[in-house]
């Protein structure tokens, strides 16, 4: 008998869930509630599990990588306004790939539409109701058309932080989100920052604040400014650009200067609270979360694509070791992804200090363990320039 499944949303999480359960012989249906699939986007780093998984899913080949040689080089501005050498995203250990999150859905897309299966996906179409009470869920969905309903043996939540899915089946989003008390805003800059080279990274970073420019091989950087705030709710009254220049008015530096400038002609760009999601279990019945749905891990971390990718392979895997017991088969999918993303996301939290320091004493404690990071790099590149075989001009 045929298996299908529902899939709610279009984003990397969706998408790498659908392939993963035709690759697992389901047939996924995608239903998005926008009217068309998201270009373009924000700096995203993909580690070595996130390639793997990519490979997985078969669309490695597709995939738009952009790293600078060598990672390219990231600069630092003191409180002084100088520069010097800083450790960027890509200088991490893993070597991450620089793509902007619309490679991945990019290359996710053509995915899609491989092995001869074109998946069913339709645009401005959303769930009103779920019903796993029965021997199918039962899901009413709503389009221009109307509602209708259908029978799906699978529901996947991948609608994201505030998920539709998960407040109808597992409950309020108050019971599974964590609040960081901070703000995010990410989005494409047209043009680098002046005086720095094109695929140069730059970082501010002071107490309570950070402004980060991600410079890439081939295309113009994308920006990321972030806060730290008390009233969490207040920054989403009134102009968000207005909030931004609040936020950074005693920082009057290159960066912080460009980037604002460069938001008020941007069309398109992410402003948003910053929180983790928290669950017992991520799935439900017949009824499984995955991405940020079931587990933000958010952006301090860098791992939010990486693991939208890797939770579709291995859904795809599980379903494939135990056709024909579903339950069996969601625990063993929880039980392989948990525990690292339980580690990821305690290590969020020390990777915040290094995006927006908490206070003073954590500014100065960042700026040495950054200056000893990026001297001890330079180092290990100087040892290799000049190891034997390695010649000079």
């Amino acid at each position: 008998m045929e298996k299908r499944a529902l899939v709610v949303g279009l984003g990397i999480a969706g998408m790498a869930a659908a392939i993963g359960l035709r690759q697992a012989g389901w047939q996924p249906v995608i239903v998005e509630r926008a009217p068309r699939r998201r270009t373009g986007g924000y700096f995203v780093g993909l580690m070595p599990e996130g390639r793997q998984a990519a490979a997985d899913l078969g669309i490695a080949a597709h995939l738009h990588t952009r790293n600078p040689p060598g990672g390219g080089k990231a600069w630092s501005l003191t409180r002084r306004g100088t520069r010097e050498p800083g450790l960027g995203f890509l200088h991490q250990p893993g070597d991450p790939a620089a793509v902007v999150r619309g490679d991945i859905e990019a290359a996710l897309w053509q995915g899609i539409h491989e092995d001869g299966t074109s998946i069913d996906v339709r645009f401005a179409t959303r769930p009103v109701e779920i019903d796993d009470t029965g021997g199918d869920v039962r899901v009413l969905l709503e389009d221009a058309g109307g509602w209708y309903r259908e029978s799906f043996g699978l529901v996947v939540g991948a609608d994201g932080l505030r998920s539709g899915v998960r407040r109808t089946v597992f409950g309020p989003h108050e019971r599974y989100m964590t609040d960081w008390d901070a703000m995010i805003c990410a989005f494409q800059l047209q043009e680098q920052v002046p005086s720095f080279a094109r695929a140069d990274s730059v970082i501010s970073a002071r107490a309570g604040r950070g402004a980060w420019v991600f410079g890439f091989a081939d295309r113009p950087p994308t920006a990321l400014l972030t806060y730290r705030t008390a009233d969490v709710e207040g920054q989403f009254t009134g102009s968000r650009l207005d909030r931004l220049r609040t936020a950074f008015a005693d920082m009057d530096d290159p960066v912080v200067r460009h980037a604002l400038n460069a938001l008020e002609q941007t069309p398109e760009f992410l402003f948003d609270s910053v929180h983790q999601v928290k669950m017992p279990r991520w799935s439900r019945g017949r009824v499984v979360l995955v991405g940020d749905a079931a587990w933000c891990l958010n952006l301090y971390s860098g791992m939010g694509a990486t693991f939208a990718l890797r939770g579709g392979a291995e859904l795809g895997r599980a379903l494939r070791d135990d056709p024909d017991d579903l339950s069996a088969a969601l625990t063993a999918w929880e039980s392989r992804l948990r525990p690292s993303v339980t580690r990821h996301q305690r290590i969020a939290r020390v990777k915040r200090q290094l995006f927006v320091p908490s206070n003073r004493p954590a500014e100065a404690l960042r700026s040495v363990v950054v200056r000893l990071a990026a001297a001890a790099r330079e180092r290990r590149s100087a040892k290799g320039r000049a190891a034997p075989g390695f010649r000079r001009r």
